[in-house]
């Protein structure tokens, strides 16, 4: 869970330099230039940590379902640029926070997720949160 925290941080910091980034420039094409940077770095780190091998890249199942996972990313990311340089960052990372009440939901539909009754109660309280942050 540490590093669910430590990830929660840097999409923090997402917001704040994508909202600074995002002055004077098209959300489409700041978009692209960080998903270019995004690879690049990502790139970097596999190598680095030797994980890339031609034996240990993904086929068939999970491929495709990479491949959806980054065509959802990508449109999760032009859709909050495009939100960030509109809006204020705190209200816009709230809202986009709401994902994860997206995720019990999705789980629950599609990967057999048990429903709890904490479960619930805490998607309420994020929903209610980011209400209270818009």
């Amino acid at each position: 869970m540490l590093l669910a925290l430590v990830g929660a941080v840097f999409a923090a910091l997402v917001a704040v330099f994508g909202k600074v980034g995002l002055q004077g420039i098209d959300t489409t094409v700041a978009t692209t230039v960080r998903a270019v940077i995004m690879a690049v770095f990502l790139i970097v780190v596999s190598l680095g940590f030797g994980k890339i091998s031609f034996a240990s890249l993904p086929q068939g199942k999970p491929l495709l379902f990479i491949t959806f996972s980054g065509i959802a990313g990508a449109l999760s990311w032009l859709a909050m640029f495009a939100a960030l340089k509109m809006g204020p960052a705190p209200s816009v990372a709230a809202i986009d926070r709401t994902s994860v009440v997206f995720v019990l939901i999705f789980s629950l539909l599609f990967l057999g997720t048990q429903f709890t009754w904490k479960a619930l109660l805490g998607a309420a309280l994020i929903t209610l949160g980011a209400i209270l942050m818009v």
